[in-house]
C-alpha cells in the first residue's frame, strides 16, 4: 500500500475523543505490562508520592515533584515507543543506525531520571536531615 495515497479513507484513524482516549490508555497499559523499566519507575512514582504526603511537602515542591514523575514516565513511554519502532523497522537485525537510535532514546531517559534524582534530593534531603538531626 502506498502511504501517500490520499484517495482511500484512512480506516484505522481513530475517529471520536473517545476512542482516542481508549488508544491512550491501552499503550499506557502496555508499557506498564511489557516494560520492566516502567514498572520501576512507576514504583518509584508511588514511593515519591508516599514521601511528598508523609513530609507535608508545599505546594511547589508538589509542582516540581509531579513534573518530574511525569516527566520520567512520558521519556520512558517514547523511549519503549522508539524501541518499538526501530525493531519493526529493523526486522531485530543489527544496525548501528538502529542501535544508535535506541541508545539515544535510552539516553534521554537517563538524562529525564538525573533531573528526578535531583528533584528528590532538593526537595527530601532538607526534610531528612532535620528529622534526623533536630
Amino acid at each position: 500500500m502506498d502511504l501517500r495515497e490520499t484517495n482511500s479513507p484512512k480506516k484505522w484513524k481513530n475517529r471520536t475523543l473517545t476512542s482516542s482516549l481508549e488508544f491512550a490508555l491501552t499503550g499506557i497499559f502496555t508499557a506498564f505490562k511489557e516494560e520492566r523499566n516502567m514498572r520501576k519507575h512507576g514504583i518509584s512514582a508511588v514511593l515519591a508520592a508516599l514521601a511528598g504526603i508523609i513530609f507535608h511537602i508545599t505546594a511547589i515542591e508538589w509542582l516540581f515533584l509531579l513534573l518530574a514523575i511525569f516527566l520520567v514516565i512520558t521519556f520512558e513511554i517514547i523511549n519503549s515507543a522508539i524501541e518499538n519502532v526501530v525493531d519493526l523497522a529493523s526486522n531485530y537485525h543489527f544496525s548501528m543506525l538502529a542501535k544508535n537510535a535506541k541508545d539515544m532514546a535510552a539516553g534521554a531517559v537517563l538524562v529525564i531520571s538525573g533531573y528526578a534524582v535531583a528533584t528528590g534530593i532538593i526537595i527530601f534531603v532538607p526534610k531528612i536531615w532535620a528529622l534526623l538531626f533536630h
